[in-house]
């Protein structure tokens, strides 16, 4: 666990102010993140929403000095609220389970901040060193594990380096006719155009998913994916590519024109399952997400 400091009910981000002329923290700030206009800088510095290395709040006029490490708390204007609540499976002094509605993002990026499972969730449990030990896209919905505990934080984190943890979705797309099940799919996953949507592309495999059917309906068939590597959007591009896209997907194969969330359309894909050996007590768990397709 970094040594950010946290609120109640935020947690921060961390920036190191690099090489420049200016004589204080707002200057650099402004330099660092234009995006983010002056006024806006001193007006989070004067409800102490910036602080140093040693999570003291900074003034108008602190001085600069490069390297220095500055805290802040992350805010976005008119923030959307996401109309689906978590549910928390499990709870101990290690591990945190949740069960993630479609919508919601696992950490704040982008227009959210404080409408995100970790937010969420540390607001809910009063325990701000919660990190999640992996992530899946806002667009799916399930099951995400959170260490509650830096001392133990690494024995699960090497759960997901090591690959010793089951993880099995369920998604609903076209039907396969034409192919074999259980099938396995493995290719080259690279960063596609634009920046957050990937592609398959020539080269050694980095990725790997089996995937079988559960159930074969008149217009859609639904599918379990186990998949063995964990590329952004994974299944989602693999199963684009063998010709059935997940239902509801505006990524894949096609990105669909910008519009606000459609609550009615979720994207068809489901963490549905997790299964591992505790490292710490050797127990064998196994956690199931409450929602279904």
């Amino acid at each position: 666990m970094s040594d950010y400091p946290f609120r109640r009910d935020s947690q921060a981000s961390t920036v190191h102010l690099p090489a420049g002329a200016w004589t204080s923290v707002l200057e650099a700030l402004c330099a660092r993140f234009p995006a983010i206009g002056r006024e806006q800088w001193l007006d989070r510095i004067a409800r102490g929403r910036v602080l140093d290395g040693l999570g003291v709040a900074i003034v108008a006029d602190s001085r600069y000095r490069e390297g220095m490490r500055i805290h802040y708390y992350r805010e976005v204007e008119d923030e959307t609220e996401i109309p689906f609540t978590e549910t928390v499976l499990h709870v101990d002094e290690h591990l945190v389970v949740a069960d993630k509605p479609h919508f919601l993002p696992v950490t704040p990026a982008g227009g959210f901040v404080e409408q995100t499972l970790l937010r969420c969730l540390i607001r809910r449990l009063d325990n701000p060193q919660l990190v999640p030990l992996h992530r899946i896209d806002r667009a799916t919905a399930g099951l995400v594990l959170f260490s509650a505990n830096p001392a133990s934080r690494a024995a699960y984190q090497a759960l997901f380096r090591e690959r010793r943890i089951e993880k099995r979705y369920e998604a609903l797309a076209a039907p396969l006719p034409g192919l074999a099940f259980p099938l396995w799919r493995r290719s080259r996953i690279v960063r596609g155009e634009p920046f957050f949507r990937m592609c398959e592309s020539a080269g050694e495999p980095n990725s790997e998913t089996c995937i079988d059917v559960i159930e074969r309906g008149a217009t859609y068939w639904r599918y379990a994916l186990q998949p063995v590597t964990g590329r952004k959007h994974q299944l989602r591009v693999h199963m684009a590519a063998l010709g059935a896209a997940i239902l509801h997907d505006r990524c894949y194969p096609v990105l669909a024109d910008t519009a606000p969330d459609d609550y009615r359309r979720p994207l068809k894909l489901l963490a549905q399952q997790l299964a591992f050996v505790d490292p710490l007590s050797g127990e064998s768990r196994c956690f199931t997400s409450g929602f279904t397709l």
